[in-house]
């Protein structure tokens, strides 16, 4: 199947690259699967395709509040881009909050003023600025490898039942999903599996290079293992070039 919707069809769709069942693919089940997961995995780390970006709600008991911490309890988190101020998530507006008090005095009465919309977007833009320096943004850290979000706010900003609310990207969900499914035929990674497998390839036939068969035939196994690398390479390049996104800079 050209167009392959599972990890076996993926498989067999590289392995038919390489010359199977024409040639014969000196890999080891196991070794496929191993190299598939490879695949996978570079694909998710740095591939735009292979994550997603999503909202994460988390409840506050009494021992997240002591801790500072929250565990993820979902090893798919790549990164944490922000939170949420958690007064806004959780309460109500107050009419006799001083920040609300200072944001509602710079805000011209609207019945005897026609802002156009420059105006509007300008107002906004000063009281999401006066939000942020009387409320301030939760400071965080996400510790990837202990899978837990670290947040470094006094104890008595924090209530048992308030909620954080975190702006995440994650990894595809598995592979059982139609959403993760339909990846299996992203050109890329079946670009990417195929030259990986191949390098599997020359590297166990590297032990048996130069060795003469019967018939003549000679066994070349550092020129698979070279020309894998190459191929890696050259996608490796132009992954660069075509889709990477890039590193995301903040200006402010």
């Amino acid at each position: 199947m050209a167009s392959p919707n599972s990890r076996q069809e993926m498989i067999d769709y590289c392995l038919r690259s390489l010359g199977s069942p024409v040639l014969e693919i000196n890999v080891d089940d196991e070794q496929l699967e191993d190299r598939v997961d490879e695949a996978v995995q570079w694909f998710r780390e740095y591939h735009p395709d292979g994550s997603r970006r999503h909202y994460m709600s988390f409840e506050l008991t009494q021992d997240i509040i002591d801790n500072g911490y929250v565990d993820l309890a979902d090893d798919s988190i790549q990164t944490v881009v922000r939170v949420f101020p958690i007064n806004t998530v959780s309460q109500t507006t107050n009419f006799f909050d001083i920040k609300y008090q200072m944001m509602l005095n710079d805000v011209t009465d609207l019945n005897n003023y026609a802002g156009d919309i420059a105006y509007y977007e300008q107002m906004q833009q000063h009281l999401s600025l006066l939000d942020m320096k009387l409320s301030g943004i939760p400071e965080i850290t996400h510790d990837r490898q202990g899978n837990r979000l670290y947040f470094y706010l006094s104890s008595e900003k924090l209530s048992v039942g308030d909620y954080i609310v975190a702006e995440v990207y994650g990894i595809r969900t598995p592979d059982s999903t139609t959403e993760y499914n339909s990846l299996w035929n992203h050109k890329f990674l079946k670009e990417y599996t195929t030259a990986i497998i191949k390098r599997q390839w020359g590297t166990n036939l590297l032990k048996f290079d130069g060795m003469t068969l019967p018939g003549g035939v000679q066994i070349n196994g550092r020129s698979i293992f070279e020309d894998a690398n190459n191929e890696l390479e050259q996608i490796r390049t132009r992954f660069r070039e075509e889709e990477d996104v890039g590193p995301v800079f903040f200006v402010g």
